[in-house]
């Protein structure tokens, strides 16, 4: 599985998180990334949807909370991120 990627719309961003949006995407990358490390370390055989709702804790968990709070990211994107992980925990 490739790496998880957050990439923030720069069109939604207010002219004063435009200026922060690459170290806000380098530690948003970097709370997913450990994320769906320990995601994929502790998966038992559960749903997709429990993986991704984990993903979203996890990430969220891995987040200054000011920033965790507006953290809303494409859940389709985290769902693809936990499908991955069942597909290749069964393999």
């Amino acid at each position: 599985m490739s790496e998880p990627h957050i990439t923030l719309d720069p069109s939604g961003l207010s002219p004063a998180l435009e200026s922060l949006r690459e170290p806000l995407e380098d530690q948003l990358n970097s709370a997913l990334r450990v994320a769906s490390d320990r995601v994929r370390a502790g998966y038992a055989g559960e749903p997709v949807e429990e993986v991704c709702r984990r993903l979203l804790d996890e990430t969220r968990a891995g987040l200054h909370p000011d920033i965790a709070a507006g953290f809303t990211p494409d859940m389709d994107e985290l769902c693809r991120v936990a499908i991955a992980i069942v597909r290749e925990a069964h393999h």
